[in-house]
C-alpha cells in the first residue's frame, strides 16, 4: 500500500470520526433541549397551580371569615368583610401583603414535589409597590434599615437576589385591569447540571463507543504503518539475500569454469586451489541459509537448546581471534578483559557462540573508522555478563526501539559496503531469550554502541 494510499484512509476515517462525535452530540443537545423545554413547561405550569391555589385559599378564607363574623362570639360583621373585599379591589397590593410565607411555602413545595421537580431552587414573592421581595424561601424578607431582629424576618440584600428577580420562571399575582401587585418567581441554579446529568447516560455511551472506535482506528493505523514497515523490509531483505548469494553462485561457477579448462585440469595446485575456493564460497551460502532457517525456527516456537556445560571465556576468546583478522586489515584492535571469576554455565554452546560473533561482526561492520572493539565479563547476581563496546556509528534513540526486529537494518549513511539480512540482531535476542537471559544497549551516533547480556548460569533446556 502507497503512502497516498494511507494519507487518504487516515483523512477518511478521521473526517467519518469527526462526523459522527459531531451528530451524536448534537443528537444529545437536541434531547437535553426538548427535556429543558419539558422542563420550562412543567415549571410554569406549577407556578399557575400556585397561583390558584393561593386565590382559592384566600377565598377559602374569607368566607370562613365571614361565616365566623356573623356568630355572636366575633365583633367583625358581614359589612366589616364586604368593606374589605371592597379595599382589595382599590388597592390590589392588600393581596400580596396578606400572603403568609407558610402557606406559600407549602403550596410552592407540594406543588413541585407532586410534579417530580427534585432539584434545588429560590423562589420569592417580588411586590411591585415596595419594589422588594416580600417573601423569600419560605420567611418574610425586607430591606436593611426596616430589618427587625427576629430569626423570622430574612434581611434582603439587594444584589443577592438578581439571579431570583431575573428569572425567566415569573408570572403576574393577583393582577386586574389597572394594577399588577407582584410576581411570584423561582430560580433553579443547577439547571444546566440537572438536565444534562439526565442525560449521563446517552453522554457515557457515546464516549464508550467513540472511544472504542477511536481505539480500533489507532490500532488500525497502527497495523497498516506496521505491516508497510514490515513489507519494506522485507523487500530490502530479498534484495540484500539476492546480492549475498549472486557473489557466491558467480564464484562457484567461475571456479568451476575453471576447473574444466584444459590448461587447469592438468594442474593440481590450480584445481585444489580453485576446489578450495567453490569450498569456501559454498560454506559462506550455508551460513546465509542457516541464519534463515534459525530464524524461521524461531518463528515457530522451534528455538531448541542443547544444554551443557561451557566455558564463557573460551567461546569469547575464540570469537575474538576469529575476528581479529579482519578487525587487524582495517588497523583496528580487539581488547579482551575477562573480569568473571565464575565463566561456567550451563547453555547451548553453539547459539551462544552465534550470540559472540554476530555481535562482534556488527561491531567491525558498523565502524567508519579504525575498529576499536572491547569484550568484558562480569559476574553478576546469578549468572554472568558480556559486554561489547565498540566506536561505531552509534544509534539513534529512534533506531534502538527496533533493532531487535527481523528484517530491519540500521541506516549506515555513506558505509554503503555494510552487508547482511537484518537478522543478526534478532538472532541474538530470541537466543539470549531462550536462555532466560536479558540484553540491553547503550549508543550515540558518531560515538559508538555497548551490547550487555546477561546469561544465568543455568538455562532450562528446550523440549
Amino acid at each position: 500500500m502507497s503512502k497516498q494510499s494511507i494519507i487518504i484512509i487516515i483523512a477518511l476515517m478521521s473526517l467519518a470520526l469527526l462526523g459522527t462525535s459531531i451528530i451524536q452530540f448534537m443528537w444529545i443537545k437536541r434531547a437535553v433541549d426538548i427535556q429543558a423545554e419539558s422542563f420550562d413547561n412543567n415549571v410554569m405550569d406549577g407556578l399557575n397551580n400556585v397561583h390558584k391555589q393561593l386565590i382559592d385559599y384566600q377565598r377559602q378564607t374569607k368566607e370562613i371569615m365571614k361565616a365566623k363574623g356573623t356568630g355572636k362570639n366575633f365583633k367583625l360583621s358581614v359589612r366589616d368583610y364586604e368593606t374589605k373585599d371592597l379595599a382589595y379591589k382599590f388597592n390590589p397590593n392588600r393581596y400580596i401583603e396578606d400572603i403568609a410565607p407558610e402557606t406559600l411555602d407549602r403550596f410552592v413545595k407540594n406543588e413541585f414535589q407532586n410534579r417530580g421537580i427534585d432539584i434545588m431552587y429560590d423562589y420569592g414573592l417580588y411586590s411591585n409597590k415596595t419594589q422588594s421581595f416580600s417573601i423569600l424561601n419560605g420567611q418574610y424578607a425586607v430591606e436593611y434599615e426596616d430589618a427587625p431582629m427576629s430569626s423570622e424576618v430574612e434581611l434582603q440584600d439587594p444584589g443577592e437576589n438578581q439571579s431570583l428577580y431575573r428569572s425567566k420562571y415569573s408570572i403576574n399575582l393577583f393582577p386586574n385591569e389597572s394594577d399588577q401587585p407582584g410576581q411570584l418567581k423561582i430560580y433553579f441554579p443547577n439547571k444546566t447540571r440537572y438536565l444534562w446529568s439526565s442525560s449521563w447516560i446517552s453522554i457515557l455511551s457515546s464516549l464508550i463507543f467513540t472511544g472504542l472506535i477511536l481505539f480500533c482506528f489507532i490500532y488500525t493505523i497502527n497495523v497498516i504503518l506496521f505491516q508497510k514497515k514490515v513489507s519494506e523490509m522485507k523487500t530490502d531483505f530479498i534484495n540484500n539475500m539476492t546480492h549475498e548469494f549472486k557473489t557466491p553462485i558467480a564464484t562457484i561457477s567461475l571456479a568451476a569454469d575453471s576447473i574444466k579448462s584444459p590448461k587447469v585440469n592438468g594442474n593440481i595446485d590450480k584445481v585444489n586451489r580453485f576446489a578450495n575456493i567453490i569450498k569456501q564460497e559454498n560454506k559462506r551460502m550455508l551460513g546465509q541459509v542457516e541464519k534463515v532457517l534459525q530464524m524461521a525456527q524461531i518463528d515457530k516456537s522451534e528455538f531448541q537448546l542443547k544444554i551443557s556445560e561451557i566455558d564463557v571465556h573460551t567461546l569469547v576468546k575464540n570469537a575474538a581471534e576469529h575476528s581479529r583478522l579482519k578487525v587487524n586489515k582495517r588497523d583496528g584492535n580487539i581488547e579482551v578483559e575477562l573480569k568473571a571469576e565464575k565463566s561456567v554455565i550451563r547453555a547451548d554452546q553453539n547459539h551462544i557462540s552465534n550470540v559472540i560473533h554476530n555481535l562482534l561482526d556488527n561491531a567491525e561492520k558498523y565502524s567508519s573508522k579504525a575498529p576499536q572493539i572491547k569484550i568484558t565479563t562480569e559476574n553478576v547476581k546469578d549468572g554472568i555478563n558480556i559486554i561489547i563496546s565498540d566506536n561505531g556509528i552509534g544509534m539513534t534513540k529512534e533506531a534502538l526501539k527496533s533493532i531487535f526486529e527481523k528484517f530491519y537494518r540500521v541506516h549506515t549513511g555513506n558505509l554503503h559496503d555494510v552487508k547482511g539480512f537484518g537478522l543478526g540482531l534478532s538472532y541474538v535476542k530470541a537466543s539470549v531469550n531462550a536462555h532466560q537471559g536479558k540484553i540491553k544497549v547503550e549508543s550515540e551516533p558518531g560515538i559508538g554502541s555497548t551490547f550487555t547480556i546477561f546469561l544465568p548460569f543455568s538455562a532450562s533446556e528446550s523440549d
